[in-house]
């Protein structure tokens, strides 16, 4: 459950702003296809902050559905450690396979909060939790010596690593040693972090283009990592758009572009219109024009 490719994945809107159930299962279907080891759910590409409670026990609902016998995250990112109980207890009953907690998206926690935060939710959901590590979009820092007081409660077994910084990836291996399983969640840090010694990647335009992303992860595991290297180049300019304000619209447009999804999101939020949306666009077509064929790169059965 706790290695490989697991996708955080965008939630689907129909035209009139109610959740499209089939899209979803349809594009969750494609991570699956590639090989994909689970999904998250609900989480900042997934517009978690936009959906209702009950909207996002749909959504976890649907992907697990989707997900067969593969494990499915439901983020937990709420402003209120109460609010956030309720949606972890409301996750564990609805049939999620473990949590990925922020440890507080508002108000900047110090550390004590910060630990009590975490520690409070995780009871009340009573599932895995995978801890969202994000300095700098939540400026709330769990270090690795954080990581370790955490490690008195075996439900802790994640860490999504997303300070933008390759050395911490070492740091919390050189602290932690391998209590945890670490995630990088920086797109284009992902190789570098798998190299560093990181468990999986939580990966945003893998959506996208989750063949090449997947065999990314499994060149590097055989040991092939030249040509996983090749890969990873071709798709570099692709992950610079989930390090984005915008990685909702970016990550949706290429979707819409690569695998025929819908690009409709949730007010505040607007499709990209103009000289933003002609550069994303030109960086996907660019892309794909000079897509590499993945028959080069075949794995043994």
């Amino acid at each position: 459950m706790w290695n490989g490719m697991m996708p955080a994945v965008t939630t689907k809107f129909k035209e009139d702003g109610s959740l499209d159930a089939a899209e979803m299962e349809r594009c969750i279907g494609l991570q699956m296809d590639a090989g994909n080891a689970g999904v998250i759910v609900c989480g900042t590409l997934g517009e978690g902050s936009m959906l209702s409670q009950d909207e996002r026990i749909e959504v976890l609902k649907i992907a697990k559905g989707a997900c067969g016998d593969k494990p499915v995250l439901l983020t937990v990112n709420e402003a209120g450690t109460r609010e956030a109980c309720e949606l972890a207890a409301r996750a564990n009953k609805a049939g999620a396979d473990g949590l990925m907690v922020v440890p507080s998206p508002i108000y900047h926690t110090d550390r004590q909060e910060t630990l009590d935060n975490l520690n409070t939710i995780t009871q009340a959901g009573d599932l895995p939790v995978m801890i969202y590590s994000n300095r700098v979009a939540y400026r709330v820092d769990v270090t690795p010596e954080m990581m370790m007081e955490l490690a008195k409660d075996d439900r802790f077994v994640a860490i999504k690593e997303s300070s933008d910084d390759i050395r911490r990836t070492t740091e919390i291996i050189n602290t932690c040693g391998d209590r945890y399983k670490v995630f990088t969640g920086v797109d284009n840090l992902g190789l570098e972090a798998l190299a560093m010694g990181a468990d999986g990647w939580v990966s945003g335009v893998s959506i996208a283009f989750p063949e090449e992303n997947q065999r990314i992860y499994d060149l590097f595991r055989a040991g092939r990592m030249e040509e996983a290297r090749e890969i990873y180049r071709w798709l570099r300019p692709l992950l610079d758009l989930d390090v984005s304000t915008a990685l909702v619209q970016q990550i949706k447009l290429a979707e819409a572009i690569a695998v025929g999804s819908t690009e409709h999101v949730r007010a505040p939020r607007k499709p990209l219109v103009g000289e933003h949306r002609a550069w994303v666009e030109k960086v996907i077509r660019d892309q794909i024009a000079c897509r590499p064929d993945l028959s080069k790169y075949a794995l043994a059965a």
